[in-house]
């Protein structure tokens, strides 16, 4: 007997750090906000509100290209702990319908309500209610996607944002994936993209015209999930206890790096962010791997490990000039960045954490 359909809900943020910040300082409000680098640094944007992605403007781009395309925009300054407390408060949201939460960023979550009761077992109607009380209670917009996996519940949730309710019910997957563009798959990158249009593969349609076998040739173990999901299927559980190996985070920049200043300013950026996603999984690392990759492609790894959890807070620079002290910093150019954080394990009230200023 075929095992029943799953009813799962992808919530996600919309523009999650600029609408806290529209929240709590009200003179932003209907403004063209931007979360991340000023302007006048090789910062990047982090968010940016609905009114400054009129403009174009999208994360990860350049902060001094958004002040070009938006000039009257406004930029902000992160404050990840004030995130942090928005996204803690979303989640005991999520776990007063379901204890089937996985958490995949401070701004997103999948839900698996399959085994719920309220408002006589309907997903939708369930998703539209924790929308409304994430509203109420935090001030803050949520878009909701509902079907019966996880890749179809995650496309769903950006269909119809800011605001959005999207169903994507069983008897239309296959139609619904067949017209999909294939840069719209989660898990298919830009490379992956191109590689396949010269292959002929535009949408879903065309996906499954082939045959696993000849994906396996061309796509390696990932061509297992675009056979299926091809075919409309997903049999990936949420997983509410999911453990991390790692964490990560990491930058391709639109222009090569060779500053050692800023190569510093942004590892520590980046590792402020690979210790907020940490945090956010309530885990603790004592290992940090710095990723380096030239302007040529060569690629380097270092990696240095502590007796203690790494703290939140701290100032990076004078760990990764020790770190990196034999690689010549600002000598050659820089196109990619990252921060992995490994030796993971739950935080304890007990853990003197280790503060890289010190």
């Amino acid at each position: 007997m075929p095992e029943p359909l799953r009813k799962i809900i992808h919530i996600d943020m919309d523009a999650f750090f600029a609408a806290v910040e529209q929240r709590d300082n009200p003179q932003y409000q209907n403004k063209p906000i931007i979360v991340g680098g000023a302007p006048d640094s090789r910062g990047v944007v982090a968010t940016c509100s609905y009114q400054a992605r009129n403009y174009g403007i999208h994360s990860a781009m350049p902060s001094a290209t958004a002040s070009r395309l938006c000039p009257q925009a406004i930029f902000v300054k992160p404050r990840f702990a004030v995130y942090k407390e928005a996204s803690n408060s979303i989640r005991q949201i999520f776990y007063q319908y379901t204890s089937l939460v996985e958490p995949l960023s401070l701004d997103e979550a999948y839900l698996d309500v399959s085994d719920s009761v309220l408002y006589q077992g309907s997903a939708t109607r369930l998703a539209e209610k924790i929308k409304q009380q994430i509203l109420s209670e935090t001030g803050l917009v949520a878009s909701a996607g509902i079907s019966y996996n996880k890749f179809f519940a995650k496309i769903a949730s950006d269909m119809d944002k800011p605001d959005g309710l999207y169903l994507i019910p069983p008897q239309q997957g296959l139609d619904f994936v067949a017209q999909l563009p294939i840069g719209k798959f989660h898990g298919v990158g830009k490379a992956t993209e191109r590689k396949m249009h010269a292959l002929g593969i535009k949408n879903g349609a065309d996906l499954r015209r082939f045959s696993y076998a000849v994906l396996q040739q061309h796509f390696g173990k990932a061509a297992w999930f675009y056979s299926q999901i091809a075919q409309g299927i997903d049999e990936r559980p949420v997983k509410a206890n999911r453990e991390s190996k790692s964490i990560g985070t990491e930058t391709t920049y639109a222009h090569d790096l060779d500053d050692s200043r800023e190569i510093y300013r942004q590892l520590t950026e980046l590792l402020d962010k690979a210790l907020l996603k940490v945090s956010a999984k309530q885990l603790c690392a004592r290992t940090l791997t710095v990723k380096i990759k030239y302007h040529d492609f060569h690629q380097i790894t270092r990696s240095l490990s502590f007796n203690r959890p790494i703290q939140k807070q701290l100032s990076s620079t004078p760990v990764l000039q020790q770190l990196l002290k034999k690689e010549g910093i600002g000598q050659h150019k820089i196109r990619l960045l990252g921060i992995t954080l490994s030796s993971l394990e739950k935080q304890s009230l007990y853990y003197r954490q280790v503060d890289l200023f010190d």
